[in-house]
């Protein structure tokens, strides 16, 4: 019984992958000399719209590894994406001093960003999407202020229900905007 179940928890955790995002090693001085301990940051997601972030620390690198990926799929978000491959509006996320803009692109367009973002957007199943980070360069805080963004984006049916028209009608609206930038 234990192993069927330890088959099925493998088979659950394979639809996910991962990136390392950042390893960062510290020392502590001690009498004998230093102690070396590793800080690593984990991007997790399924491809699907579904992606979380953990940071893990232990003496070796392995071992914070896996720490940092075990808590990255305790804190998944789900993120609804138009078509499958972008997002449905531009949003900003801040944290700290991380300041970043995402935006909307056109299909073929791929994956526009830079360093910890493009791991986020990897993980999540995103295709085409612009990114510019405008604030700190330190990748922990791109990334919360990415999951930040993340966070705020919007289904569509969700501002249709809430402004009690059709999602049908929103759409129709949105056809009409495009059509005049162009």
């Amino acid at each position: 019984m234990a192993q069927k179940e330890r088959n099925d928890r493998d088979e659950r955790n394979s639809e996910f992958i991962d990136r390392l995002v950042h390893i960062n090693r510290v020392s502590k001085v001690v009498k004998g000399g230093r102690r070396f301990g590793f800080a690593a940051l984990v991007v997790v997601g399924d491809q699907k719209g579904r992606v979380g972030f953990g940071h893990g620390k232990a003496r070796e690198v392995p071992e914070a590894v896996r720490k940092a990926t075990e808590s990255a799929k305790r804190e998944m978000i789900y993120v609804p994406l138009r078509s499958g491959r972008t997002l449905h509006h531009d949003i900003e996320g801040r944290h700290g001093a991380g300041y970043v803009l995402l935006r909307a692109a056109s299909a073929g367009t791929g994956i526009i960003a830079g360093g910890p973002m493009r791991a986020i957007f990897e993980t999540l199943g995103m295709q085409d999407i612009v990114a510019k980070s405008l604030g700190s360069s330190n990748p922990y805080n791109m990334v919360r202020a990415t999951f930040d963004a993340l966070k705020h984006q919007v289904h569509p049916k969700n501002i249709a229900a809430q402004r009690g028209i059709k999602y049908s009608v929103l759409q129709a609206r949105r056809q009409n905007l495009i059509g005049l930038e162009e």
